[in-house]
């Protein structure tokens, strides 16, 4: 199989190498997927970057998330049959076979069944920033139903499926965005309300458009902290899924408030978190509530440049086909 992979940290075009591989056999409890589409998050460029203590054991295939149709099954598996459309999710962690490639192989429970309506495009878009997005709104669109949801950064990926994860559990959605083109998306995907972020009197505006918001799915929380906490209702929470270096908090309008501040990394997300946030997106990928993000295609043999791509800010999904 033809595959792009890495043997050290470093820059996408000095590291990322695109060649043939024996194609990987499933072992127990695996399935191989033949992809179509391979998504790319910042994740995935950090991590060939260096930014994080992993390492490539000999080579790293990258890309946790994709689209493709299952090719193999091993032993033990379940509910998954050859043939079967499917889309992927952090099939890179602690895993060699990455969906930057023809094929990869990875745990039968991190790959799960694509309805026929639903592009390989939309399928590759989800994984990472959908299963954020639905951990940041709670976990269960149960608790959601009758609430009030704040979006920062609403034209993001994980932005884009908090709204319609939100929207679909049946909440009311604010969302902020930096400018016009921004606003636009955010409205495509179902916002209620769509503010400019750094426009004047936002909390105001807020306040008079909902009263006061639930939660909170933050992208930049050292930035927005002081809006968050002024529409915030009492007992609301704050869920970032943003690393920053330094984060200096209000403890007084923190406690006065009983505000839960939440900070929310997939890989460190429990097994029946992760499920719950996986059984919310694939019901609302049924429903048809979820849609892609723009698109920037790539082929295989271009995957350095498609990761520069999204290192550069790219308002939309980059995705390689290979």
């Amino acid at each position: 199989m033809r595959a792009a992979l890495y043997r050290r940290p470093g820059p996408a075009n000095e590291v990322l190498e695109v060649l043939d591989l024996e194609t990987p056999e499933p072992g127990p409890e695996e399935v191989r997927v033949r992809i179509t589409v391979s998504g790319i998050n910042p994740t995935d460029w950090k991590t060939r970057a260096g930014t994080n203590r992993r390492r490539p054991d000999g080579f790293q295939i990258p890309h946790h998330d994709g689209a493709g149709v299952v090719d193999a099954v091993g032993p033990g598996v379940i509910g998954l049959a050859v043939g079967q459309r499917v889309w992927t999710y952090l099939a890179a962690y602690h895993n060699r076979w990455g969906t930057a490639a023809e094929y990869a192989v990875l745990p039968a429970s991190r790959v799960v069944p694509l309805p026929d309506e639903a592009s390989d495009e939309l399928g590759a878009c989800l994984g990472v920033p959908a299963l954020t997005a639905a951990h940041c709104l709670g976990g269960s669109f149960k608790s959601l139903e009758g609430r009030t949801v704040l979006v920062a950064g609403g034209a993001g990926a994980v932005g884009h499926f908090a709204i319609e994860l939100a929207t679909f559990a049946g909440a009311a959605v604010v969302t902020t965005v930096s400018s016009e083109e921004k606003a636009e998306l955010a409205r495509a995907a179902g916002a209620d309300h769509v503010l400019r972020y750094d426009e004047p009197d936002v909390a105001q505006r807020i306040g008079d458009l909902v009263g006061g918001v639930d939660r909170v799915v933050e992208v930049a929380p050292g930035a927005n902290m002081e809006l968050d906490l002024a529409v915030l209702n009492q007992g609301g929470t704050i869920s970032t899924y943003a690393a920053e270096p330094e984060l200096v908090l209000a403890g007084g309008p923190l406690m006065s408030g009983n505000v839960r501040l939440e900070f929310v990394l997939l890989y460190g997300v429990s097994a029946h978190e992760l499920a719950a946030a996986v059984g919310w997106t694939a019901d609302a990928l049924a429903a048809g509530a979820l849609s892609a993000l723009p698109i920037a295609a790539y082929p295989l043999e271009r995957v350095a440049a498609a990761q520069e791509h999204v290192e550069q800010g790219f308002v939309g999904k980059v995705v390689v086909r290979p």
